[in-house]
């Protein structure tokens, strides 16, 4: 029988996704607001840096990625010690306030230093508000359906941000690289803060699930020692940081690297768009199958695969680029197919290995390491393509991928029941 605590107003408090629907679903077009603010991004601004701006150096241009990449992952740390002193919902509303100025920064900033600004803002709004609508959808469904909900939650926003790099490539070529494609960003920061005001907190959830979970040995870790247990002491955990890592570190560097490859191979605004949204379009809703597929045949098994698919998809962005549109298109499919597989699993499988008494400040840790690959592969790229080449970070990302999917089949354990 599933206990139940009574919150304010004897309304109950129960754990499952039919039980929490109505604020689970508010919490992923919430999530769809999240991504749709950074996938403003995607198509436009390595051309904005490059055309705009009359950036000449490669790793000029991907600095906002740089920017965008460090403070998320700083943000990501901080947001779990940040549930410890404050709500799930003060710290999302929050994140809200932060990312308002972002898209008028986007659409009018008079020098690129500005550009950098505006994504540490943005890197800061997508650590707080992305880190609490994971936690609060793990929280409201419990331990039997985390792979499921964060499958939910990450598709609803790499769907967006999906959606919207397409959106903006056709609004650039119609109207121009700034303003019109970066102004519909603030559709996404008034119904994100909107509906974020709306939704309930879910310490009652968290209060019901450590109610029926063994207590922990000793007092519950703080944030650095949870910080070492995530990053090296427990292998599990370290094998599933450096696969976000380098996870991410692809995506920074497709991230930079794509809008100039394609378009210096003669692909226009509109192709670029349709390529870097096939991604994460791919990379969102296949999410919704894998994160069932990692409840019921592990996390591992995905992981690895996963890993090794997006190997391949670098591979095929070099051998097929005499024809661009196809190599775009082949390789779009192949990295998103491979994130969808990874992303889910991992966060579930950091998810299995926390006790829920420090499990935010362990996927607090795990997302510093995952999101700390976009600097990572922004960097990587910037400096390999003044010094090699573009062509050069596409071997460099399928070389680290392969290498890390193989480290995470050594590294990463099956809970017991997973």
């Amino acid at each position: 029988m599933t206990a139940v605590v009574p919150e304010q107003h004897a309304r109950p408090v129960r754990l499952g996704l039919r039980e929490n629907r109505l604020q689970f679903a508010l919490l992923v077009v919430v999530n769809m607001a999240v991504g749709g603010l950074v996938g403003l991004e995607r198509t436009t601004m390595p051309l904005i840096g490059s055309e705009t701006f009359h950036l000449t150096s490669d790793l000029a241009v991907f600095s906002f990625i740089i920017a965008f990449g460090v403070t998320k992952a700083l943000t990501n740390l901080a947001a779990g010690a940040l549930t410890a002193r404050f709500r799930r919902k003060q710290v999302l509303v929050a994140g809200w306030l932060l990312g308002i100025p972002v898209p008028f920064v986007l659409a009018w900033a008079p020098a690129w230093g500005w550009i950098v600004a505006a994504n540490v803002l943005l890197g800061i709004n997508q650590g707080l508000t992305w880190s609490m609508t994971v936690n609060m959808k793990i929280d409201l469904v419990g331990p039997s359906r985390r792979g499921l909900a964060t499958g939910l939650n990450e598709a609803a926003g790499y769907a967006s941000l999906g959606a919207t790099a397409l959106v903006t490539g056709y609004l650039a070529t119609a109207y121009g690289l700034r303003p019109t494609p970066e102004l519909i960003g603030v559709v996404f920061v008034v119904a994100g803060l909107g509906l974020s005001l709306v939704v309930r907190d879910t310490a009652a959830h968290v209060a019901l699930e450590l109610a029926q979970h063994p207590k922990p040995v000793g007092d519950a870790p703080g944030l650095w020692r949870t910080f070492a247990h995530t990053s090296w002491r427990d292998r599990s955990l370290r094998g599933a940081s450096q696969a976000g890592l380098v996870n991410n570190l692809n995506d920074g560097l497709t991230w930079g690297v794509f809008p100039l490859l394609f378009t210096d191979h003669g692909l226009g605004l509109a192709a670029v768009g349709l390529i870097k949204g096939l991604y994460p379009l791919l990379w969102g809703f296949g999410q919704i199958p894998t994160g069932h597929l990692a409840d019921r045949v592990g996390r591992k098994p995905l992981i690895v695969t996963g890993m090794l698919v997006q190997a391949t998809g670098f591979v095929t962005t070099l051998a097929l680029l005499d024809r661009p549109l196809l190599a775009g298109i082949v390789s779009a499919v192949l990295l998103g197919l491979g994130t969808a597989m990874v992303y889910p699993a991992l966060i579930a499988s950091v998810s299995d290995h926390a006790h829920p008494g420090w499990r935010a400040n362990a996927l607090g840790t795990y997302r510093f390491w995952r999101d700390i690959g976009y600097a990572a592969g922004a960097l990587v790229a910037g400096v390999l393509a003044d010094a090699l080449g573009l062509n050069a970070t596409v071997v460099a990302a399928a070389v680290l991928t392969a290498a890390s999917g193989l480290l995470a089949a050594r590294l990463i354990k099956e809970k017991a029941g997973h």
